[in-house]
């Protein structure tokens, strides 16, 4: 399977996930203090069977969700099922690591034109005349 722009998606083994099922916070009615409808997803980076560079760039991440230890946890609570939840959780782990799948590009310098040189001199000179002009009266 490829994305939209054509970079292959990885599909993380549901094995090395781990699913906690608990209670999900607010608004509910009766049902929210009795069933356990919310899930936790934890899933440990350095022992997962991704490649070694998504493992880097996911690590890399500065994401609150991911401990210091390399386990990413999401918590999924939007749903009333915990199925439905559970699914929720699988689809936002699965775009995380698809996000950082591809390799940036790396950035190559290049010196600005000589048009874009000239241009931006004659801003510059245009700035300093109208500041000039600001200046005190001279006789």
């Amino acid at each position: 399977m490829t994305d939209p722009a054509g970079a292959p998606l990885l599909i993380v083994d549901e094995g090395e996930v781990e699913f906690n099922a608990i209670r999900a916070q607010g608004a509910g009615g009766q049902n929210v203090n009795k069933v356990s409808s919310a899930i936790h997803l934890r899933f440990d980076i350095a022992a997962s069977s991704l490649p070694e560079d998504v493992k880097e760039r996911l690590l890399a991440l500065h994401d609150s969700r991911i401990t210091k230890a390399g386990v990413l946890v999401i918590k999924a609570q939007q749903h009333r099922t915990q199925e439905m939840n559970r699914l929720d959780a699988l689809l936002r782990l699965h775009e995380l690591v698809n996000s950082v799948a591809q390799a940036p590009k790396t950035r190559r310098p290049t010196k600005p034109s000589y048009g874009s040189k000239q241009r931006r001199l004659a801003s510059k000179s245009q700035r300093a005349q109208t500041k000039a002009l600001r200046g005190p009266v001279k006789d």
